[in-house]
């Protein structure tokens, strides 16, 4: 089998991050068409197809391997001809590192985690969200470089650190506790009462009334897929649901909301995940976000 060619695979990711063909082209500024030729070629080279052709475009399981690929030497790359133009050497090209992280990291510590990287005017960052359970599929398929995640094993290819614990309380507003938990968070009440969740993967709500009842229950649910609108539900009555200590407590403190199972939590463990490579982004970010998860979780 021929070698496989660096132009090919860039043209890849591009498709794959993009989600189209069309897309890809005006990133990598050449013709649909050509684009379309190069994935081809690459799908010869390999003797399987590699791009699903649809809206938005995928990966098959024959292309992750070398969409990760690709993400690797891009990287690699752009570092090893900065290094060696050095200072005065003009501009390699901008380096974007993708990375997948659960919605309430997202929405408290995340982002100082960034900003304690020093100041790299050429690197961007393409921050994706998914829930905790889930963000290690889009590391283990080559989309993003790094990940938080609940995955404690190392994804294939991938070095792992344990960050810490994210601490959930379950709270509710004063009058859906008047309402619903006069008697606190009983089998009974949470069977009945309404429970916010973020989106259909999110079962972090299920798992703690499991391990506070000691059983399975269905109670009606509101998804909200948006923290702040999520937060802010809650606080206007319309469910109850688990929240990130670093944003209870000030609901708490202010009286917006009540805590219906006072002294019992969930803490969901976090773990940062990223590829097994010798580059000084990774080395920086990793230290970063190691930082800032110690400050910030449990």
């Amino acid at each position: 089998m021929d070698g496989l060619d660096s132009t090919q695979l860039r043209t890849l990711a591009a498709v794959v991050s993009e989600g189209s063909f069309e897309a890809a082209a005006r990133l990598l500024h050449v013709t649909p068409s050509a684009v379309s030729q190069r994935i081809k070629a690459l799908e010869e080279t390999v003797g399987q197809v590699l791009v699903r052709r649809q809206r938005p475009c995928d990966a098959t399981e024959a292309g992750r391997p070398l969409l990760r690929l690709a993400g690797q030497l891009s990287l690699l790359e752009r570092e090893a001809l900065a290094d060696a133009r050095g200072p005065l050497g003009g501009d390699p090209g901008r380096t974007r590192v993708a990375v997948v992280v659960n919605a309430d990291s997202l929405a408290t510590w995340f982002p100082a985690a960034l900003a304690r990287l020093p100041e790299q005017p050429e690197l961007s960052f393409d921050i994706r969200q998914d829930d905790q359970d889930h963000t290690a599929e889009l590391l283990r398929d080559g989309v993003v470089t790094a990940a938080v995640t609940a995955q404690r094993e190392a994804v294939q290819g991938c070095r792992v650190r344990r960050l810490g614990a994210m601490r959930y309380r379950a709270l509710a507003a004063p009058p859906m506790v008047d309402r619903w938990f006069a008697d606190g968070l009983t089998p009974e009440a949470a069977a009945a009462a309404p429970v916010m969740v973020f989106d259909r993967k999110d079962q972090i709500q299920h798992r703690f009334l499991r391990t506070l009842t000691g059983r399975t229950l269905d109670p009606p649910v509101h998804y909200v897929p948006s923290v702040p609108a999520f937060n802010e539900s809650i606080r206007l009555g319309l469910g109850w649901g688990l929240v990130a200590e670093q944003i209870a407590d000030a609901d708490l403190a202010a009286g917006r909301c009540v805590d219906i199972a006072p002294g019992r939590v969930l803490d969901v463990p976090l773990y940062w995940q990223h590829w097994r490579l010798d580059s000084q982004v990774l080395t920086a970010l990793t230290a970063a976000v190691s930082a800032v998860a110690t400050e910030s979780l449990r």
